[in-house]
């Protein structure tokens, strides 16, 4: 627990921010295995292009993944591992059997709210805590995903 203040950040506030990085590492996890199903066992007359764009999705989330629990071990803590604790936190539910591209789509937009109400919590903590590098992380990953929610969305327009 030493690296937050060998990084120059308050241990209490890099404490709270870890668990709050912990609850975001949670809910990216089952995220990354709803999108592994959406590839798998998407069907019907889109399916090159969703299977494409899911595998480009989940690919992205691994990499996000990665960065959160490193993050959280930058602050000195140590990111959870176990997929009982991810379901236990997590406000993303496991799905399963998404067989039709606008379900998976409107399912992914309701991850994609989940994970934005998470990350900017998460930003105005980094902000108070002028944690820079937890900041710089979310607000890529907000700016990300809100041109994602923009494309996403016209997919479903009619």
């Amino acid at each position: 627990m030493e690296n937050a203040s060998l990084i120059g950040l308050d241990l209490e506030k890099s404490q709270i921010l870890s668990k709050e990085l912990n609850i975001l590492l949670a809910n990216y996890q089952l995220f990354y295995i709803n999108l592994r199903g959406f590839h798998w066992n998407i069907k019907g007359e889109k399916f090159f292009e969703l299977h494409a764009k899911f595998e480009e999705l989940y690919n992205e989330v691994q990499i996000k993944i990665d960065e959160i629990a490193e993050r959280i071990l930058t602050l000195g803590f140590v990111p959870e591992h176990a997929f009982s604790d991810y379901q236990k936190k997590s406000e993303i539910k496991e799905v399963k059997n998404v067989f039709e591209g606008t379900e998976a789509v409107s399912l992914i937009l309701q991850a994609f709210k989940i994970l934005l109400v998470e990350e900017r919590k998460i930003l105005k903590l980094a902000s108070d805590a002028e944690d820079e590098g937890t900041n710089s992380l979310m607000s890529d990953y907000i700016k990300q995903k809100e041109k994602q929610v923009w494309m996403f969305s016209a997919y479903l327009k009619k």
